[in-house]
């Protein structure tokens, strides 16, 4: 039996069960898949050889033969784990991820790696050192970013799902770009063993796909108590979230719209229209809607610039030439060793944020920055935890305007930066955020919408957006020529 593109998880894992396909005919089709379309897309750094992927997965797992593409940022045994940067061009993982333990455990074929923004500062997969990922929409704009390589192949039906991770929207908006389904879990529930750090308060691996359900298959497997990072929500073992997933709203559920968000200045008229849309969609199925501010909405993006810019000094640090990594091998000085590993190694971007990250908390700079947005960050979680009182789950914008040109932020650094202006205040909060489909703009390109939810709300979110998705088909809209 062929297998057609864009097929579902679920479908692969019926067709499996029935044995009307083998998982080897499957592996031979999304690897022939990405010789055929990758060359335009530009999604993964690597494709791994047919031998290796089997021999490196579970073959009595309940989810061998099913494809997916990891993001370069998280660690595979045996593999290369470069973040998309020349610093870590040739480091090859001495061990797995938890999350990729947990998915080699349960069968699943992870087929390469993905590209990303370099280590994952960057909102459109533009500061890769190796090479821009397209959106499969239109090869002229961006994916989003950092997990730009992660969405596009879902996107473009290369692979039925992937990982990516989210900083302050990595998951989140490149899911609404590419008009795919993206969760960022609740700080704490996805381990982040294995994961190259970034901003370690609030980095969290997330999950893409074409479908809700899909998508919580995935987080199912991933998510759960992990002893080797102490940052974890000590909460629970395993979770299948695909178990409550009826397609009907739950009983009473009450959702608010952030008026302050999707209001806001700059939002594109059709994204506002669009969004509007999917709640009259939740309001005929029985929602109550209700419209909300969340003042300090407008203070998160400036927070995030400085807490995640200070960590990421501190955990690039590593990065010197003399443990691992690039290494200047004709310096005559330690000193010069340092400053030529690192700035040959680093692209600018990375380099920009080590200098203000070093800035916000060098001394006589820390009261007047980072100690500030330590505060605000306390405003924040405290301004969701009142909303929540009140609601079951907030409706926020995925991004402010579709996907938008290659080089369109080049000479203006802010904007690029206030792409991540409705994603970033769930990582600063903790709480999880599902990105899905919600329209598609004049130009044929792809609208996303946020549903917010309290610390691990993911059960909720998964039931609300699987409910949407059984009352519209913008999941089932796919790019024309893959």
């Amino acid at each position: 039996m062929s297998i057609r593109p864009f097929v579902t998880v679920r479908e692969l894992e019926e067709l499996l069960a029935k044995k009307e396909i083998t998982h080897s005919e499957i592996l031979d089709f999304y690897i022939r898949r990405f010789e055929l379309f990758d060359g335009v897309v530009d999604s993964a750094l690597e494709i791994f050889d047919k031998e290796s992927i089997l021999k490196a997965s579970n073959q009595r797992g309940n989810l061998f033969g099913v494809p997916g593409l990891i993001k370069d940022n998280i660690c595979q045994e045996g593999r290369t784990a470069s973040c998309a940067s020349k610093m870590l061009e040739n480091f090859v993982a001495t061990y797995d991820a938890t999350a990729i333990e947990r998915l080699k455990k349960s069968g699943a074929l992870l087929i390469g790696r993905a590209n990303m923004d370099e280590f994952a500062m960057g909102s459109s997969t533009e500061t890769s050192a190796f090479k821009k990922t397209k959106n499969p929409w239109d090869i002229s704009r961006v994916p989003g970013g950092s997990s730009g390589g992660s969405a596009a192949a879902v996107a473009a039906g290369l692979v039925p799902w992937s990982l990516g991770s989210d900083t302050g929207g990595s998951v989140s908006q490149p899911a609404g770009l590419c008009g795919i389904v993206g969760i960022k879990p609740t700080y704490g529930l996805v381990s982040r063993y294995g994961l190259v750090a970034y901003g370690s308060s609030v980095d969290q691996i997330g999950v893409m796909a074409r479908t809700v359900y899909d998508n919580a298959r995935i987080l199912s497997i991933i998510a759960g108590r992990d002893t080797k990072d102490a940052s974890m929500q000590q909460v629970f073992d395993t979770k299948d979230y695909t178990a409550q997933l009826t397609g009907v709203l739950p009983k009473n559920i009450r959702i608010g719209v952030v008026r302050n968000a999707v209001g806001a200045d700059g939002v594109s008229p059709e994204i506002v229209s669009a969004i509007e849309e999917a709640v009259r969609v939740f309001e005929k199925a029985g929602a109550t809607v209700s419209q909300i501010d969340l003042p300090t909405l407008d203070y998160a993006a400036a927070t995030y610039f400085i807490l995640s810019r200070a960590e990421a000094a501190s955990n690039l640090a590593r990065f010197d030439g003399v443990r691992y990594g690039l290494r200047n091998k004709k310096a005559h000085t330690l000193s010069d060793m340092y400053a030529t590993t690192r700035h040959d190694g680093f692209g600018d971007e990375v380099r920009s944020r080590i200098l203000v990250g070093n800035y916000v908390i060098s001394v006589g700079h820390s009261g007047e920055f980072y100690n500030n947005a330590k505060k605000v960050l306390r405003l924040i979680r405290a301004d969701f935890k009142q909303a929540f009182e009140n609601v079951d789950a907030l409706i926020i914008p995925s991004h402010p305007a579709p996907a938008f040109k290659f080089g369109a932020f080049d000479d203006d650094k802010l904007q690029m930066d206030l792409q991540d202006y409705f994603t970033c205040a769930m990582n600063l909060a903790g709480i999880p955020s599902l990105s899905l489909p919600c329209g598609m703009s004049s130009g044929k390109l792809p609208i996303g919408f946020q549903i917010v939810g309290p610390h691990l709300s993911e059960e909720l979110l998964y039931q609300i957006g699987h409910a949407y998705q059984q009352e519209t088909a913008w999941h089932t809209i796919v790019p024309e020529g893959y």
